[in-house]
């Protein structure tokens, strides 16, 4: 039944394609938001997920997590249908053309099906095979529309994940040579067996290296994030929803925290992934508070809240990587709502340059109001979902030793946090703006993924005490020191 994560998007896709065109148009969207809630009401219901049964207490009548690929993967397939299902209700709203909006549609679902199959992997050949099919859906989905901006966008992004498919398909070679296979399993057997000797410990150190470097593209992460801002500002905004709430982190975060359990077997404090996360984290920051273009200034924060993910992960410690596997659904939920926002805000108001807008909170009160808890959750504020993660991504960062990375990423929260309140102010509070007098709330096909994310987001963070016990401290687990 797991299969159905892959299966059934991918039939979906193939059943529309076969169907008469005006019927496939009619039904693209209703099927899309189906299969979205159906795959997040089957990811709920733990038990009948393969490799998390076990982990089911029928005594006590609750699911508790194991840090293992199995459950890590139950956050990715939430998360993966919560920003799908968002994207498609902003298509739906922003995507007038019917035809295109049954490309769009179209693009979403394999996008689906190449995330939920990267979750699903068990042999790095398998991971390579779908991370191309998100990157290239993810390419149409830039270049959608066909502006100068939208191409230009496009051609970066083809461009450097070129070259991360290069590099990964180097180190997949070299590992393979060096191992004889590409198997989780029987690589990371072999990779913390001890029995290597020196020269092919060196070969297997730097085929891991570049698999790395290549997430790194993927992911976004600085130094590599040129292609970043760029694609997600000139992309269409339905588009910039499903790239900035899940595929850098699906292609990039989520693979790296997979690999680094499931094959590397890290488990020792890594300086390079502290010093990538806390670069990531300070330059996305500073270059937010810079940005006049609301996608822009989104996708400069999405770099740097990927940063925090990074250095919970390395940190290598069982407080560190929760936090890190917390903040990952955090951020999708939450940068998801702020894209959402965006996209109600430039078809309201006819822009996303936050120098000619202004006083939108008492003509779209919903959302201004949800892009406020979303702002203060990005920037960590309590009791909202963002400071939970965050408190447990420091704390196990200054359990490691890296107090100064701890210290920083303190320290760059407030600037998290003003980057945040400069966009509110020159978006939503003030004097309204000359030209937005007949500006109005958004569409119901905005306010259901902005209402649903805005009360996940909340909910999350007043019912963290709960939720820690219930869900976070059995997964513990999962990292094993």
């Amino acid at each position: 039944m797991i299969t159905l994560y892959i299966a059934l998007p991918l039939a979906v896709v193939l059943l529309l394609n076969l169907s008469p065109r005006r019927t496939a148009n009619a039904l693209s969207l209703w099927c899309g938001l189906v299969l979205t809630v159906f795959a997040g009401a089957y990811t709920l219901a733990m038990p009948h997920v393969p490799g998390l049964a076990d982990a089911f207490d029928p005594a006590n009548r609750v699911l508790q997590w194991k840090i293992e690929a199995g459950n890590l993967a139950g956050v990715m397939f939430l998360s993966i249908a919560l920003v799908v299902f968002s994207a498609f209700w902003v298509g739906r709203y922003l995507i007038a053309d019917s035809n295109r909006r049954f490309i769009f549609n179209n693009l979403l679902l394999l996008c689906m099906t190449g995330m939920n199959g990267i979750v699903l992997s068990n042999d790095l050949f398998t991971l390579y095979v779908f991370l191309e099919v998100v990157a290239a859906s993810s390419f149409i989905l830039i270049a959608l529309e066909r502006t100068n901006a939208g191409l230009e966008g496009a051609f970066k992004y083809v461009l450097l994940s070129a070259v991360a498919t290069v590099l990964v398909l180097s180190s997949m070679a070299l590992i393979f040579v060096l191992v004889g296979s590409l198997d989780y399993g029987t690589v990371k057997a072999v990779l913390t067996s001890g029995q290597l000797d020196a020269a092919t410990s060196r070969f297997v150190t730097f085929a891991i290296g570049l698999f790395v470097v290549g997430l790194f593209i993927k992911g976004g992460m600085v130094p590599f994030h040129g292609w970043l801002p760029d694609a997600y500002s000139s992309a269409p905004t339905a588009s910039s929803v499903l790239l900035g709430g899940i595929v850098t982190k699906a292609a990039g975060v989520f693979t790296l925290i997979q690999l680094a359990q499931n094959v590397f077997g890290w488990d020792k404090p890594s300086p390079v992934l502290l010093a990538v996360g806390t670069l990531s984290i300070a330059v996305g920051a500073f270059a937010a508070l810079g940005q006049r273009n609301f996608k822009r200034m989104l996708a400069y924060s999405s770099i740097s809240q990927i940063g925090y993910i990074i250095i919970g992960l390395g940190a290598a410690n069982e407080v560190a990587v929760v936090g890190a596997i917390l903040h990952l659904f955090n951020h999708s939920t939450f940068k998801t709502l702020l894209f959402v926002n965006s996209a109600a805000v430039e078809k309201q108001a006819g822009t996303v340059d936050m120098d000619k807008l202004g006083g939108l909170a008492n003509k779209m009160p919903v959302t201004g109001f949800t892009s406020v808890l979303a702002m203060l959750s990005t920037a960590g504020v309590p009791p909202l979902s963002g400071f939970w993660s965050k408190l447990l991504i420091v704390l196990g960062v200054w359990l490691s030793g890296a107090h100064a990375v701890a210290v920083t990423a303190i320290l760059l929260s407030v600037v998290t946090l003003a980057y945040f309140l400069s966009m509110q102010r020159r978006v939503f509070f003030g004097r309204l703006a000359p030209g937005l007098e007949g500006v109005k709330e958004a569409g119901g096909w905005l306010l259901v993924p902005e209402i649903v994310l805005a009360v996940i987001t909340l909910g999350l963070g007043l019912t963290m005490p709960w939720f820690f016990n219930t869900f976070l401290v059995p997964l513990r687990s999962l990292w094993s020191l």
